[in-house]
């Protein structure tokens, strides 16, 4: 399984990368789109929670606080119906970011 993992680090080194979050769960409400990285998801979004989300390209770490801090949620590509998809006891998600070396 580590020779999977050196594949997907050699492909997303310098790859591509999007993400769509969404203010309710099934891709509901007001939606966005990210290619880089959200160090305040407020700031950006102006939404203090993202009910679902749909990584196209790329990892994403997930933060439960803005600056990258508290608990992570790791994203690989898929779509996210709910918080709960992508083990989150709640919706709150303070930061996002790229994730570059794993």
């Amino acid at each position: 399984s580590s020779l999977i993992v050196n594949k997907i680090i050699l492909q997303y080194r310098g790859g591509n990368y999007r993400m769509r979050i969404y203010e309710r769960s099934d891709f509901g409400g007001q939606m966005m789109e990210f290619m880089d990285d959200c160090p305040s998801v407020y700031d950006r979004f102006r939404y203090r929670d993202i009910h679902s989300c749909h990584v196209m390209d790329g990892y994403w770490t997930f933060y439960e606080h803005p600056n990258y801090r508290g608990r992570q949620y790791f994203m690989r590509p898929g779509e996210y119906r709910r918080y709960s998809d992508w083990g989150g006891y709640n919706s709150t998600i303070g930061s996002f970011r790229r994730m570059r070396d794993f």
